[in-house]
């Protein structure tokens, strides 16, 4: 057990509760409208630094600061040069989705995207398909990242796997339950800035440690020539994976909840615009730098066998303990935003989307108070139990719930958005596709054609959308004009 790492550690925690602590001001005295707006979307009153930071910190996660600089400690520069897709995700989605999708957020009055989808398509069913798909494929999500806040704490305290892991969920309900969005944007915003700073100092640190990056270079082509070129360790990084595989976490990023829900937060087109320059400077930043630091610790450390522990690892190698404990406050950081996002997008569905849509719609305020807190804590507690059973591969348990929410979700968002002829019937039938597909190709028919497991479902999700949208067209418009007519009769 170090002590210096655990002070470092345990104080970026206490400014965490107190910004939880000081964001839950603006949840008193709401009405049942307003506290849904406050609580889950942070009164869409978001700048253009807090908007860069908050979708930073949500999508850069344990995958991102522990899993990935494990591979690519494994799989040499390659792997550095595949993770370098995500450099585009902020300013995809926020030039994507942009204007329109919040000017059409606040036009259906939604809080989340299952509402966007409820107000552009008018299906009960998609609503419901939509809620599921964010119920299950978010706690794999969800699990990967507790599991990699448990094994970072494991590492540098000393504590067995469930005591780690019991302090982790501890921390993030607290101050998620209590403050809601605005307290997770908040909280995102001191993460970002940890992850950035954090990223520069241990990158240097190793650079020295290593003895320059000429003599790091000299000894990764000694051990394996395969470590400096792009295609990994064993050759097995195809130019058809890798550029698939950009799919996966650049442009297919629009379809994931977690960071579109982000778009519909802003308060004006200036904290957009502010948003995409940051935004896009932060993230190069942090994944170039992060990967890069999984690859440079290899010949200082060799031989690590699991690499989730490569970064805690190294950290402490070349740093002094409460340095190292202020450095890895930025995995920490990374994982707790991303965990507080899930579990409140979760929740969102859940309280939102099916309990006032379909259960009870004339719910008082306080009701619908006890039961996001409710919610969002039972929540936590079914991945705490989920993640007592870690998986051994944290980074593919993440990466499988981004391609199936993505599989589900561009379509319906994207083309919901720019193509009027698509309808419900269209919407319903790529979501189906996209998940059935993408469970089918991940199961039984990995990497097909060399390329990602996601290529294909969105591929297939695509054309059942355009379709199913222009088979049911005529249809829908012989409803429409029916439903005029009797709307006029009376």
């Amino acid at each position: 057990m170090n002590l210096g790492v655990i002070i470092s550690l345990f104080i970026f925690l206490v400014v965490i509760f107190m910004v939880g602590f000081w964001s839950s001001r603006s949840l008193r005295n709401t009405t049942e409208e307003s506290f849904l707006q406050e609580y889950f979307l942070g009164g869409r009153r978001l700048g253009g630094f807090i908007l860069a930071m908050t979708m930073i910190a949500t999508y850069g996660s344990a995958s991102s600061f522990i899993g990935g600089p494990g591979v690519a400690y494994t799989q040499g520069l390659g792997w550095v040069l595949l993770a370098m897709s995500q450099v585009v995700t902020g300013y995809f989605v926020l030039m994507i989705l942009g204007k329109k999708f919040a000017i059409m957020a606040r036009r259906y009055n939604a809080v989340t995207l299952i509402d966007f989808l409820k107000g552009r398509y008018q299906s009960k069913w998609v609503v419901l398909t939509a809620a599921f798909s964010i119920i299950v494929f978010l706690f794999s999500a969800m699990a990967a990242q507790w599991v990699g806040g448990a094994r970072l704490i494991e590492s540098l305290t000393g504590f067995n796997y469930t005591t780690a892991l019991s302090v982790f969920a501890v921390s993030v309900l607290v101050y998620v339950i209590i403050g809601g969005f605005r307290a997770v944007a908040l909280t995102d915003t001191v993460q970002g800035v940890v992850m950035f700073g954090g990223t520069l100092i241990l990158l240097i640190a190793t650079i020295l440690a290593g003895g320059g990056i000429g003599s790091i270079m000299a000894d990764l082509t000694a051990e394996n020539p395969n470590l400096v070129t792009p295609y990994g360790a064993d050759g097995g990084l195809s130019p058809t994976y890798v550029s698939s595989f950009w799919i996966l976490v650049g442009v297919a990023v629009v379809g994931l909840p977690q960071v579109t829900v982000r778009a519909m937060s802003y308060k004006n087109s200036r904290s957009m615009h502010q948003a995409l320059i940051i935004g896009t400077i932060v993230v190069g930043f942090i994944m170039l730098n992060m990967h890069l630091i999984g690859v440079f610790a290899r010949p200082i450390l060799p031989g690590i066998e699991v690499g989730d522990k490569v970064m805690p690892l190294i950290a402490q190698e070349v740093l002094p303990p409460w340095l190292a404990g202020i450095v890895l406050a930025a995995p920490m950081a990374a994982i707790m935003s991303t965990v507080d996002s899930l579990l409140l997008l979760v929740s969102s569905a859940v309280v939102k989307d099916v309990y006032l849509n379909y259960i009870k719609p004339d719910a008082s305020t306080m009701t619908v108070k006890r039961m996001s807190f409710g919610v969002t804590a039972i929540l936590g507690i079914l991945v705490f139990l989920m993640a007592l059973s870690p998986p051994d591969l944290l980074i593919w348990l993440n990466l499988f719930a981004f391609g199936g929410l993505e599989a589900t979700f561009i379509w319906p968002v994207v083309l919901g958005l720019y193509w009027q002829s698509g309808n419900k019937y269209g919407a319903l039938a790529s979501m189906v596709v996209g998940i059935v597909s993408y469970i089918i190709v991940d199961q039984f028919y990995p990497n097909l054609l060399g390329m990602h497991n996601v290529v294909f479902p969105i591929i297939l999700s695509l054309i059942a959308f355009v379709t199913v949208s222009l088979l049911t067209k005529a249809w829908v418009n012989d409803q429409s004009m029916t439903q005029e007519k009797l709307e006029r009769s009376f």
